[in-house]
């Protein structure tokens, strides 16, 4: 679905992060982790072309990003940002009929098909009810599940998600991370996503890149990324390693 290929990504010139690869196929969830500041915001930004290319290429379906109209990406990859800009007054429902706009509709325009996609897509992300509160009015978890619920209605494959459980508490953060598991499993979607709960890497991510100081350190499967020496080296701690004895994943505890 999308390749990344040898790309530096940064500011005016000045590349952050530094020969980045991956792929990301249908069906797939790959996590991104790192300290603050290793560049995983920065490489989610290029690919929905957010941020310019310093060197390297993303093709997208086998073509160039770059050669793709913005209309096209938007209904192809959706972003869920860090919870921002979302405390405007307008409705849960109106602002989850944004994400339709790609599709040359919503805006005072939406087709009976938007509004029931906007709702099933509210109803998934434990919103319902709330389909006419304003924005402005809701806790901040509140508007994440929003934000989710609209990324979720423009139907896009690919799915880019910036630290999407923050506010949530623990019941909406295994929420979140089952509907984008269910996305990609059954709608032949895939999702980059950056988290820094480890746990919820280990336990939902195919594949883990771990980035340390605007590279990647090392990437692979849960077990072979989250070690103890990768872990000490990238976030300076002590771990614990065992197994989860209900999904047999591995479990990580900080030692303190």
């Amino acid at each position: 679905m999308l390749e990344v290929k040898n790309i530096s990504v940064g500011y005016n010139g000045s590349p952050v992060v530094r020969n980045i690869s991956f792929t990301l196929e249908k069906g797939k969830i790959i996590t991104l982790l790192g300290a603050n500041g290793s560049g995983k915001t920065t490489i989610l930004k290029a690919l929905n072309l957010s941020l310019p290319l310093i060197e390297g290429e993303i093709l997208l379906e086998g073509r160039l990003l770059q050669s793709f109209t913005r209309r096209e990406i938007a209904r192809k990859i959706t972003v869920v940002a860090q919870e921002t800009e979302t405390k405007f007054p307008v409705t849960v429902l109106e602002f989850v009929l944004a994400g339709r706009f790609a599709h040359g509709s919503a805006f005072g325009w939406e087709t009976q098909q938007d509004l029931q996609i906007a709702r099933e897509c509210i109803k998934l992300c434990d919103l319902e009810g709330y389909e006419e509160r304003l924005m402005n009015r809701l806790s901040g978890g509140e508007r994440q599940r929003a934000v989710l619920a609209r990324a979720l209605a423009t139907q896009a494959k690919i799915l880019l998600l910036d630290e999407p459980t923050n506010n949530l508490d623990l019941s909406h953060q295994a929420l979140t991370f089952r509907l984008v598991k269910n996305r990609c499993q059954k709608c032949d979607s895939a999702a980059i996503v950056i988290t820094h709960d480890l746990n919820l890497a280990s336990e939902f991510a195919d594949e883990i890149i771990l980035l340390s100081g605007g590279t990647v350190l090392t990437k692979g499967t849960p077990h072979e990324v989250l070690t103890q020496e990768n872990l000490q080296k990238v976030f300076n701690v002590r771990v614990l390693l065992d197994e989860n004895p209900i999904s047999r994943n591995l479990r990580i505890t900080a030692i303190y």
